[in-house]
């Protein structure tokens, strides 16, 4: 099973940590580890003011979560700890003591519409269409949840949630998931380059209470998503998801 990739690199005080996998950067249970990690270290690090979450490549930002992992999933702690990977990596993000600026090139799935949810700010191109498809197999969108429906409200999500249709990049700037979208991955990345750099130039104490007032209220949510992973962690060894799974794979 192929793990995925995360990179990190610190220049000009901004610690820019890239993930990506062969599959539409998916994220396996490995991946999800190394990214926690990663962040953790980065919002630790004295030379690190801001940090740059992206993704390989100019396609799919992230498809989610990994099919061949969650096929070979048979047992409900084995099921537990693979989604509470997404657990650790919305938690780091929330908890660094740093802002957390999220690239988003492509299309997001799932756990990548969690990740550009639970990022600080949120740079989009106008090709990263979002959809929420942990219904169709079975599952829900459990663990990315709480970081969606903080963004883009009750309404929004559920409306995701139910339909798991796609939403065009245009919809998630308007419902708040997006705070800038720009028309081609060149313009993305000099306007990420930008903030990025003129975060970095802020004060790092009134950066740290600002994100702890807009993170206020998420006190609980070690064992909330930790609550959510168990409930994913148990729907993803039905018949139904398997069968979807199989099925998914074999096309």
């Amino acid at each position: 099973m192929e793990i995925g990739s995360v990179n990190t690199v610190i220049i000009d005080n901004i610690a820019t940590i890239t993930f990506g996998h062969q599959n539409s950067n998916s994220l396996p249970g490995e991946t999800l580890r190394m990214l926690t990690q990663s962040i953790d270290e980065a919002g630790k690090n004295s030379e690190v003011r801001v940090l740059v979450l992206k993704s390989q490549g100019e396609r799919a930002f992230c498809a989610g979560a990994s099919f061949d992992e969650l096929a070979s999933i048979s047992d409900f702690p084995t099921g537990k700890k693979f989604f509470m990977g997404f657990a650790l990596v919305i938690n780091a993000i929330r908890k660094c003591p740093k802002f957390v600026i999220a690239r988003v090139q492509g299309k997001a799935v799932g756990g990548g519409v969690g990740l550009a949810a639970a990022a600080d700010y949120t740079f989009a191109t106008k090709f990263s269409d979002v959809k929420l498809s942990e219904l169709a197999l079975g599952i829900g969108p459990f663990v990315v949840g709480p970081a969606v429906l903080r963004k883009i409200g009750t309404s929004a999500f559920s409306q995701m949630s139910i339909d798991y249709d796609w939403y065009s990049a245009e919809w998630a700037l308007n419902k708040g998931l997006y705070n800038q979208l720009c028309d081609s991955i060149e313009i993305l990345d000099e306007r990420v380059n930008e903030f990025a750099h003129k975060m970095s130039l802020n004060s790092q104490e009134a950066m740290y209470d600002l994100k702890q007032v807009v993170w206020q209220g998420t006190e609980h949510w070690d064992e909330l998503l930790e609550s959510r992973a168990e409930i994913s962690g148990r729907l993803v060894l039905s018949d139904f998801t398997k069968e979807y799974i199989k099925n998914f794979k074999n096309k």
